[in-house]
């Protein structure tokens, strides 16, 4: 069995020196050799229709060798660290499938590279059309953070099915696993437009992308179990696969509530590609955001004000000092 609190003393930020000793030490002895984007890929079993996802890459600011302490159950860093994260983003995701390997459970395995840079190993993969994605008809991410999330939507699309989370819960035997349509986005969603059920599947990291990031290794354990013990071949599938553009959402949105100060309704979104990152950016960092947006003196109402948000009851319950539903 790999041992997960080691393999979280590896900063790998993506092309470095620490990433390339990670992937040799872990990944290449059970994978064989990266594919020309990076990416490790491995088949087990006669056609395998689930694919299940990680990414060797994590979002340290520095590589090198860091600490780690462990209490009870739980991984961190150490109070005094000067890491930046503890990247159980993704390594909690790669000690599952490389022990899934070990046990010989069937599938079609992928760790990505350069996901944290947006997905580049993923989406670079998917458009080279790889025969093998023809039999594969859903992709399972490991690499979402709680213990009780199975997602059905990133970027604000639906990506996997209702149906499918249900069932993927129930062929885990753990009915805290709830569909979940607050996803960001993780590698399964550059698979969207060709797979039908792409996913990302809670692991029992905490704050991640942060000093304070934590991983429950009692979790993480039973996730292994289950897996290795699941019947794969229960998955409902339902979604046809289709490539949703994100952007008739954000368009939407910017027209409908872009109104306030320096926003102008109705102007062409000029810049899509800019918008599409700093979305993306804000949903992934809430907590430093919000941090920043503090410490630059701002406050929600008048945020609210300034974008005419119309919502009196979120503004007054909320924003103005209460509490949501009081």
């Amino acid at each position: 069995m790999y041992n997960l609190t080691e393999m979280l003393t590896y900063c790998r930020p993506e092309g470095s020196q620490t990433q390339r000793e990670f992937c040799k030490r872990f990944i290449e002895p059970a994978m064989g050799c990266p594919d020309k984007w990076g990416n490790y890929l491995l088949e087990l079993g006669d056609k395998p229709s689930v694919c299940f996802a990680a990414h060797h890459d994590t979002v340290h600011f520095k590589d090198g060798i860091q600490r780690v302490d462990v209490t009870g159950d739980v991984v961190s860093l150490p109070f005094n660290s000067t890491s930046s994260c503890l990247g159980a983003d993704c390594t909690t995701g790669v000690w599952l499938i490389l022990n899934m390997i070990e046990e010989g459970v069937p599938g079609f395995y992928i760790i990505h590279a350069a996901e944290e840079l947006g997905c580049d190993g993923s989406s670079a993969l998917v458009a080279s059309e790889p025969d093998w994605l023809t039999q594969v008809d859903s992709v399972i991410s490991l690499d979402r953070m709680g213990t009780e999330s199975i997602i059905t939507h990133q970027m604000g699309t639906r990506t996997a099915s209702d149906e499918f989370a249900v069932s993927l819960s129930g062929v885990l035997d753990l009915p805290a696993l709830r569909p979940d349509d607050s996803g960001s986005y993780t590698d399964s969603n550059e698979y969207r437009g060709v797979v039908s059920e792409c996913t990302n599947l809670s692991v029992g990291y905490f704050g991640q992308h942060t000093k304070r990031e934590t991983q429950d290794l009692w979790f993480a354990d039973v996730i292994l179990e289950r897996m290795i013990d699941a019947d794969w071949s229960q998955l409902d599938i339902v979604r046809e696969p289709v490539l949703e553009d994100p952007y008739a959402i954000w368009e939407s949105y910017y027209k409908d509530y872009g109104t306030g100060s320096g926003w102008k309704v109705g102007s062409p979104v000029n810049e899509k590609n800019d918008y599409q990152k700093m979305y993306e950016f804000i949903k992934r960092y809430p907590d430093e955001v919000s941090e920043m947006l503090v410490d630059w003196g701002l406050d929600t109402s008048t945020m609210a004000e300034d974008l005419n948000i119309q919502d009196p009851e979120y503004i007054n319950n909320y924003l103005n000092g209460g509490v949501i539903g009081g």
